[in-house]
């Protein structure tokens, strides 16, 4: 999308949006290459034995083609929901790919979720069929009944009484299907994204969401793609950061994914990986950052060749950008963006120097404003809402069956981000904070009402009041402050019967790192529990760990 540049603001200058009528992301992330470049590869799939495996865009055509005959065979029809319960693979790809080809809508969900979280979107979305392995299929068995809609659950990794072998099965029908017209317009992807009460919201975005969002996986690229460029991200492709700025923008362009996501990160490893494999392009959130960098100096023997890092989530210190230069020889580039509309606001090393602090400026094409509650433009240095203009094609439509939130999210002309900023003269955007109670760990966004909802679903616990804690590493860890219920007691290990509790009901990076039992909850007149107080509770407290 973007032209080359000299400046930010000959970018911004050349910059127009080519959203055609009709576009389908399957056909465009997959199809376009393999009908003029077919040996181009796709994906380096890396597993968590160490085998490798090259995947070209031919083989994901063919491979995508026999998935979408065997979802039509299986009735899956244009409009239905299909997820996707799997880590970084070809099949995640290729399962994405074939679901968008036959115009259904696709359900990014993450490995970790646990059976409640797994029951609550797939309910909510009346999906009727899931592509996942042998672990998740262990979690959808337990939930199966209490889904009615839910006709099919495909393994990539064999099959039981209550499960069909994806690839036995699709290795029977056509490499060939016709993918459908789609317009630009016509829904693609539900992304579930935490709110401050109750339960999660699918955020139903278009066709056009990628096409939305090049501008700034460009600009955070220090105008990708360029010759040799190759990118890896240990985000997993279950959420926007990983399905939408890293896997799907790359295969539009072309440039190889390497899929790999580690059982557990470490900072060695990521090292490792980024020299084997040739990466020149990644995301890292700023916790694997710290986590790498922390870990001191790579290896003298690795080879690393970055063009680019591109981070979000968090701003980043002036420490960590220094440690990038000199450690890989690059700027650290920041975006900005959340679910509902992302990649909005980026730097650009190639463009402009960085300044640590200061997210970056408006990507080209988005309208990027600092407004008050009613939606008006506040003076430049006026803190406010940071919001997006109506109309942009990142943007989504709304949220799945939730009409109501969905209107609560616009004031005027513009998306409320519902994150507080400062704008300057020169369109730089400086992150303030929050004005509402989503808490940001380790690069997650989590929502409160979740693990509260689930906490108190536990015999001990009459109410809970949860909130994210300052922490160095995680930016916040979720804290719990728990009310017991009559006949329960105060203990460690209560604290750590309801962390286990929360991890294996929703998910590990969603349970309470430290839970508080306290004897009361502060509350509005209305009954609403009063965050806010919770937070400054926590922000005093030094770090007291579970049962505290």
């Amino acid at each position: 999308m973007l032209a080359d540049a000299k400046t930010y603001e000959e970018l911004v200058a050349r910059f127009e949006w080519n959203v055609p009528e009709r576009y389908n992301i399957g056909v465009d992330i997959c199809d376009k290459w393999a009908d003029t470049d077919p040996e181009r590869i796709a994906l380096v799939c890396i597993g968590e034995d160490g085998a490798r495996e090259e995947v070209t865009f031919a083989d994901l055509k063919a491979l995508s083609n026999r998935i979408a005959n065997l979802f039509q065979r299986d009735g899956v029809r244009r409009g239905d929901r299909v997820a996707v319960l799997l880590p970084q693979a070809k099949e995640t790809a290729a399962a994405h790919i074939a679901a968008l080809k036959l115009g259904a809508v696709t359900i990014p969900l993450f490995m970790l979720f646990g059976e409640e979280a797994l029951a609550y979107r797939l309910g909510n979305s009346g999906a009727k069929a899931v592509v996942t392995n042998r672990a998740g299929a262990a979690k959808l068995a337990g939930i199966r009944d209490d889904l009615p809609e839910l006709s099919m659950v495909y393994r990539i990794d064999g099959s039981d009484a209550s499960t069909v072998d994806l690839h036995a099965e699709a290795a029977t029908l056509p490499a060939e299907f016709t993918p459908a017209e789609t317009r630009a317009d016509d829904p693609a992807i539900i992304i579930y994204t935490s709110g401050t009460t109750g339960q999660p919201k699918g955020a139903l975005h278009a066709h056009r969401v990628l096409l939305g969002h090049l501008p700034g996986v460009e600009m955070s690229h220090d105008l990708f793609p360029r010759p040799g460029d190759r990118i890896w991200t240990p985000a997993d492709w279950a959420w926007i950061g990983g399905l939408l700025d890293v896997l799907m923008p790359a295969l539009h362009h072309g440039v190889t994914v390497v899929a790999c996501r580690f059982a557990k990160f470490t900072a060695d490893a990521a090292f490792r990986l980024i020299s084997e494999e040739g990466v020149r392009n990644a995301f890292l959130p700023p916790t694997a950052l710290k986590m790498m960098r922390a870990a001191g100096d790579p290896p003298a023997d690795l080879d690393l060749r970055m063009r680019t890092i591109a981070s979000g989530g968090e701003t980043l210190g002036s420490e960590l950008v220094e440690w990038g230069r000199r450690v890989f020889g690059v700027t650290i580039n920041e975006f900005y963006g959340q679910t509902e509309c992302n990649m909005i606001v980026s730097s650009c090393a190639a463009l402009m120097p960085a300044r640590p602090g200061i997210m970056g400026r408006a990507a080209p094409g988005h309208e990027v404003a600092v407004v008050d509650a009613h939606g008006t433009p506040v003076p430049d240095g006026t803190q406010g809402n940071i919001s997006v203009r109506r109309g942009d094609p990142v943007m989504f439509l709304g949220y799945w069956n939730n009409r109501e939130a969905t209107e609560a999210k616009f004031a005027g002309d513009y998306l409320l981000t519902g994150d507080m900023g400062v704008r300057d003269a020169e369109g730089w955007l400086r992150f303030v904070g929050r004005d509402d109670d989503v808490i940001t760990s380790s690069g997650y966004r989590i929502g409160p009402g979740e693990i509260e909802d689930c906490l108190i679903g536990h015999e001990a616990v009459a109410m809970a009041g949860v909130i994210g804690k300052p922490d160095a590493t995680r930016t916040e860890i979720v804290k719990a402050y728990v009310v017991l219920a009559e006949g329960h007691a105060a203990s460690a290990a209560l604290a750590r019967e309801l962390q286990e509790f929360v991890k294996s009901r929703l998910a590990a990076h969603e349970y309470p790192r430290e839970i508080a039992f306290v004897d009361s909850l502060p509350m509005t007149t209305t009954g609403k529990i009063i965050r806010r107080e919770l937070r400054a509770r926590a922000a005093a407290e030094p770090g007291q760990g579970a049962g505290a």
